[in-house]
């Protein structure tokens, strides 16, 4: 086919738009990847910069790593799988938090989850905020671990949708990066990158989608870009597709940006132990100690707090996340650490946000945005997965899903 001619034309290269390409090429179809970024992975993004370590700016852990096809094409690769529990798993660190709040906390947090997922499925969507204990003692500590979780606070997130996640409970990490085994899946695929995708034409016999670069004719698409993009119609359609857009507004983007820090003298500090800045308010960082043992700090700042953070720059971040860990650990701390990376997703042109969530009342926008449209225009992303949203996995999955979409309708359309 000609340069600019393609059968399938793939939206976005994070983790879905990679596995539907590898899939199509598997299916033996002609596909193109155009990504906006210069690089490949979207959110999932490795990086080294001034650190001795790999460090993932964006999606960093295996999530129900038990079932995750990211942790298999991990191993097929030669990274090494760290099986560590996650900190969350585990008690806190005692300062700033008796162990005795620690298990009053855990009880109310437990209780907490088990009243959202007991909710059945025909009663009416609420904000997960209305589930909280009425004046509860640990609501707004939990209300921060929604920041980190679903990148927003409760009385912004489906309570019906967070029923609806679906998580084994296994969760592992990739030593070399998360990022890098998602980029490196993409290694071979037909791939145009910096050329953000403008405005897919969908009215004549063929597609034509405007990139910066030019127009690419194809027979199908899969459209896998953020779900706030959508929303803002940074992606135009023609003729329109209204029900996108509103399915998409009702998945925004959460916002959880990770901070991480060098950290001198390591050692006085256990391996993979976290510390909340505050146990007393939502809007606070938790703060992971030496991941992986190395001499780090990842620290999680998220929702409303984050965005503000975002808009006063990466200083911002450093000033509250090292004025919280001086008020745990006494003012000498502070020359004991200093930043080394952060990557502000809300500001990201080609993300708006970190994973997405769904407002009350709009759990089934999921199903929405997954359809397909006139055959031949499929969606993939965290955001059009039901249960594992938010995720990589997700991502990975609906990608698949979608690529068979695409596949099965060349196919038709071939034997017609």
């Amino acid at each position: 086919m000609a340069k600019g001619d393609t059968e399938v034309v793939i939206v976005g290269g994070g983790a879905a738009g990679i596995a539907a390409g590898r899939r199509i090429m598997d299916a033996h179809l002609d596909c193109l990847v155009v990504e906006a970024r210069p690089r490949l992975g979207g959110r999932a993004w490795t990086m080294r910069g001034n650190s001795a370590f790999p460090i993932d700016l964006g999606c960093g852990w295996l999530h129900s790593a038990d079932r995750n096809p990211w942790r298999d094409i991990a191993e097929a690769q030669g990274c090494s799988i760290d099986t560590t529990p996650p900190p969350w798993t585990r008690r806190s660190a005692p300062i700033g938090f008796p162990p005795s709040e620690q298990t009053s906390f855990l009880q109310a947090l437990q209780e907490f989850h088990q009243q959202l997922h007991s909710r059945p499925e025909q009663e009416p969507d609420v904000p997960a905020a209305t589930v909280l204990e009425p004046l509860g003692q640990w609501n707004a500590l939990i209300n921060a671990i929604s920041t980190y979780a679903n990148g927003a606070e409760l009385d912004r997130v489906s309570a019906r949708d967070v029923s609806r996640y679906d998580d084994s409970g296994v969760n592992w990490r990739v030593v070399e990066g998360y990022g890098t085994v998602i980029a490196a899946h993409g290694a071979g695929l037909p791939v145009m990158l910096g050329q953000p995708v403008r405005l897919i034409d969908r009215s004549g016999r063929r597609l034509r989608v405007e990139t910066a670069g030019g127009a690419i004719t194809a027979d199908s698409a899969i459209v896998t870009v953020p779900s706030g993009l959508l929303a803002e119609e940074r992606l135009l359609f023609t003729p329109p597709l209204p029900e996108k857009t509103e399915a998409a507004a009702g998945l925004p983007l959460g916002l959880a940006d990770k901070l991480f820090l060098a950290l001198a003298e390591a050692e006085e500090f256990d391996k993979e132990s976290r510390l909340f800045g505050r146990t007393d308010r939502s809007d606070t960082g938790v703060y992971h100690f030496r991941p992986f043992g190395r001499p780090q700090i990842e620290a999680y700042l998220g929702g409303r707090l984050a965005a503000e953070l975002e808009a006063g720059g990466d200083l911002a971040f450093a000033d509250f996340a090292i004025g919280e860990l001086v008020g745990l650990l006494g003012s000498d701390f502070a020359h004991r650490v200093k930043p080394l990376h952060l990557h502000r997703w809300g500001v990201d042109p080609f993300a708006r946000g970190s994973y997405s969530h769904a407002l009350p009342g709009k759990a089934d926008c999921r199903g929405v945005l997954a359809a397909p449209v006139d055959d031949r225009v499929f969606f993939a992303g965290e955001a059009c997965s039901r249960s594992d949203y938010s995720t990589a996995h997700g991502a990975y999955l609906t990608g698949v899903a979608a690529a068979d979409q695409a596949i099965a309708a060349r196919r038709g359309k071939r034997s017609s």
